[in-house]
């Protein structure tokens, strides 16, 4: 019978749960798919539940969100078996054999067996239980029992403790997901602005007596009855999602990961537009829908934690007058009219700059935030006309404090969009570029928050230089304008700079800025990449790329400040893409231009003598004889020292003065001055397959390369530096230093057959967003050596396997600019060959590159 019982249940789940899945994707209603759901396992557990033949005495609770009434594809079915006194062993025997039965009816079960002493109990120990019990709804059993339960529960329930624990347990979840809505990869019920910052609303209430549901609320007048519809129609999004996510996975999965998105939008009947790299993709659609979203829901949260608080914990503390607009009501900032921004539009800006005047000043009230999120709408082209309110931003940009969180208030609050339309375009709008990982607005906000924290003796530590270089700026406020605009054209197609340049003019002529100040505002948002290309992709011991340079910065204010503004960039895309040794090069080639700029002619003559004399003084240091370094040095050209910092010389040259005719190889390894990864010096009679067999070994160890410099003596050695980075290297660096230089010096020591080039493994993020590699080929300026330009996803071995192509080709290579872009590499080689003399070989080359960096 219970064989029976159990396949006649499995049947009817499975049928009902068809039935189910088919109708919403039909008429595409997650409420009602929810509720259908919850309905079924509801009879399932009925008929299981009087088969069991358990007391009468007992009853079957449903908690949590499966108690709410609302069961999700694949989530838990969360149950309390009440009994009213401790079952005796015939009981528990019988409870035994029906969760048994639950389970393998294929039910994922979430069980308690408890006494209402015992659930008062462990209530009152663990705020989960409280709240599951605060959704109990009972499914079939003993009522009265049941009733029992509910009444003792309410009267235990301390409306304003359960308020602290749930509000702290929402700060420490937030934490969790590093308190933004905007992650690239969100989770639609555990992330700020997600489905459980609604229904931490509703417990709060309902705990609280105030309501049961969004329309209650409303009628209780915590909420408006708008602003009621407005979270009903988010939640209702966020749940279409999450039934789209469980069903797409075949499991429990609330999160929007890259590898689902497109398959979520598609199902929602979101479609890409565009072509080449002005498309937009569905999921691009999707994201962005869900971010106005999460960033409603967050705002509405906050109006109603507000006042929930006050209607919990009444202040008495009086209004203090601020001016005739607004009032300070213990450290908030208040309208003193509800009808202040209605008769005053000015005003919505007004407040953002009091708060910076007054940083006594910590939020606003539920009442002024509130009137504030109904009349944005006010915000028009006659509003941003009006000279008062053009006075008022600037006054905002301007401030001495708190300039980012004025910036982050208006951006939540949809102010800042209004303000300036066009970076209301740009809000939670995603960057599919492999190493952005905010969205537009949210990177903008950051860069202007980086340019800020440059001004901040607290914050001087972080990066000392651009902090001194900031004290010098006479006017910041520029430079954070410049910051705003930067990437304010993403996304509408064509060159996001020189569209930009267009928004940034507009509003600099319209708020009445300086010819000096709007100009630099243009140079700034036109040039924002052009530094890091510089740094990074080209030679900056050539005398011409450094004129070239310095022609187009033109004076040290305009050099400073787009240096400034870069650093700042490249910090605001991910704390994965900056690092120590980005931060060299572009402080060395802010200096160097810099001489340039102050009159120092930038010869090569006149760099070789600098670094020369610097190496020498550091090698005096070190106890060597004065003319110790002659005769190894009269093997090296002007190529070398240009090439190489005066650490780097003096530090080759302590290694190799005696040794730079051994018939051995000689590797030495040392901790990067630069602050980041090893440094490696290879020193062996050159040999064709050298790079390529040095990469090996380094792909062998999982070692990312950030740079390397390749050099050949003049009595035919090899001269070869790279920089390289591992997460280990920091613990053990001694031991991985003496590792690297036995087994690397064992390897070229014993040459044997190149192994091959492993694909290596590609992160999820580049798995789902592949680039199109690209290979291009051309000869320098002075037609003397041809640049190598490659474009990749990046993945252990990329490098080596460049290199291998270029050892068949039997090309010899002089310097290899590596730069990494989050999950984006771009390479430039300055390299040379027979083969290259040769354009069918040339095609040939690009072509096998090509096939050996593709995904």
């Amino acid at each position: 019978m219970k064989k029976e019982l159990r396949e006649q249940l499995k049947r009817q789940l499975k049928a009902d749960r068809q039935v189910v899945i088919a109708a919403f994707k039909e008429d595409g209603k997650p409420e009602k798919l929810l509720r259908s759901l919850r309905q079924s396992v509801d009879a399932v557990l009925t008929t299981a539940w009087h088969a069991a033949g358990l007391p009468e005495n007992t009853a079957l609770i449903g908690v949590g969100g499966y108690g709410r009434g609302e069961l999700f594809p694949y989530s838990d079915v969360d149950l309390l078996i009440l009994l009213e006194q401790s079952p005796d062993a015939a009981t528990t025997e019988k409870l035994e054999e029906l969760v048994q039965l639950l389970w393998d009816l294929g039910l994922e079960i979430g069980h308690s067996i408890r006494t209402v002493d015992e659930c008062l109990t462990e209530s009152a120990a663990d705020i989960t239980v409280q709240t599951s019990l605060l959704e109990a709804r009972i499914i079939c059993g003993d009522e009265q029992l049941f009733q029992q339960l509910e009444a003792r529960y309410a009267a235990a329930m301390d409306p304003r403790a359960f308020f602290h624990a749930k509000l702290l347990e929402m700060r420490q979840r937030h934490a969790k997901y590093e308190d933004t809505a905007f992650s690239l990869e969100p989770n639609c019920k555990e992330s700020p602005g997600g489905l459980r910052d609604l229904q931490v609303i509703l417990w709060l209430v309902k705990a609280s007596g105030l309501a049961n549901s969004w329309r209650t609320l409303a009628t209780s007048g915590l909420i408006t009855q708008t602003e009621a519809k407005q979270l009903m129609e988010k939640e209702r999004a966020f749940k279409d999602i999450r039934v789209r996510l469980h069903l797409h996975a075949g499991r429990r999965e609330d999160r929007l990961v890259f590898d689902v998105q497109t398959a979520i939008a598609e199902s929602l009947g979101l479609t890409a537009t565009g072509s080449g790299v002005h498309m937009r993709r569905a999921s691009e659609y999707l994201m962005q829908r869900y971010y106005w979203a999460a960033k409603t829901v967050t705002q509405l949260n906050t109006i109603l934690l507000q006042n929930i608080e006050e209607r919990l914990f009444p202040k008495s503390g009086e209004a203090v007058r601020i001016n005739e607009r607004f009032n300070d009501v213990n450290g908030l900032i208040d309208i003193a009219d509800d009808d202040t921004f209605e008769k005053n539009p000015s005003a919505m800006l007004e407040i953002f700059l009091l708060m910076t005047e007054r940083p006594s000043l910590k939020g606003m009230t539920a009442r002024a935030t509130r009137a504030l999120w109904h009349e944005r709408f006010q915000i028009d082209a006659a509003f941003r006309a009006d000279p008062v309110n053009r006075s008022l931003f600037l006054r905002i940009m301007q401030a001495p404090v708190g300039i980012i969180h004025a910036l982050r208030r208006m951006n939540d609050l949809s102010i800042l969009g209004r303000y300036l339309p066009n970076f209301r375009k740009i809000v939670g709008q995603m960057q599919h570029d492999l190493f952005h990982v905010y969205t537009v607005d949210q990177h903008i906000l950051m860069v202007v928050r980086n340019m800020r924290r440059f001004t901040m003796a607290e914050h001087a530590h972080e990066y000392p230089f651009c902090s001194q270089l900031m004290a010098n700026s006479p006017q910041p406020w520029v430079l954070y304008l410049a910051a705003l605009f930067h990437d304010i054209a993403k996304g509408r197609g064509g060159d996001h700079s020189k569209l930009g340049m267009a928004d940034a003019e507009q509003f600099c002529r319209e708020h009445g800025m300086s010819d000096e100040d709007t100009k630099l505002v243009i140079f700034l948002v036109e040039n924002h990449l052009t530094m890091s290309q510089v740094a990074q992709k080209q030679d900056l011991s050539d005398p011409d790329v450094i004129q070239a340079f310095a022609k187009l910065v033109g004076d040290e204010r305009h050099l400073t400040s787009l240096y400034l503004l870069t650093v700042a960039d490249i910090r605001g895309t991910s704390p994965k893409v900056w690092n120590a040794w980005k931060a060299k090069l572009l402080e060395d080639l802010y200096k160097i231009t810099l001489r340039v700029l102050g009159g120092e002619p930038h010869s090569a003559d006149n760099e070789l003598r600098n670094r020369q004399q610097e190496a020498l003084a550091t090698l005096r240091l070190y106890g060597l004889a004065p003319d110790a370094h002659e005769a190894f040095w009269k093997q090296l050209d002007v190529a070398y020292f240009l090439r190489h910092d005066a650490s780097d010389i003096a530090w080759q040259t302590r290694a190799l003065y005696e040794r730079f005719n051994s018939e051995q190889p000689v590797v030495k390894c040392r901790l990067a001055p630069i602050g980041e990864g090893l440094q490696i010096a290879v020193y062996i009679k050159d040999q064709p397959d050298l790079f390529a067999r040095i990469c090996s070994y380094f792909d062998r160890k999982n070692f990312s390369i950030l740079d390397a410099k390749i050099h050949t003596t003049r009595h035919g050695y090899a001269l070869d530096t790279f920089l390289v980075t591992e997460q280990n290297f920091a613990k053990n660096y001694r031991d991985i230093i003496s590792l690297i230089e036995h087994e690397l010096c064992a390897l070229l020591t014993t040459p044997e057959a190149l192994p091959a080039p492993s694909k290596g493994r590609l992160s999820r993020l580049s798995r789902t967003f592949p680039i199109q590699p690209t290979v291009d080929l051309r000869p320098d300026e002075r037609g003397q050596y041809y640049l190598l330009s490659v474009a990749a996803n990046d993945r252990t071995g990329l490098l080596y396997s460049i290199a291998n192509v270029l050892t068949k080709y039997k090309i010899n290579l002089h310097t290899a600019k590596v730069m990494t872009l989050g999950e984006r590499v771009e390479d430039v080689f300055l390299i040379d060959g027979a083969a290259l003399s040769n354009a069918r070989n040339q095609i040939q080359l690009e072509t096998d590159l090509l096939d050996a960096i593709k995904v």
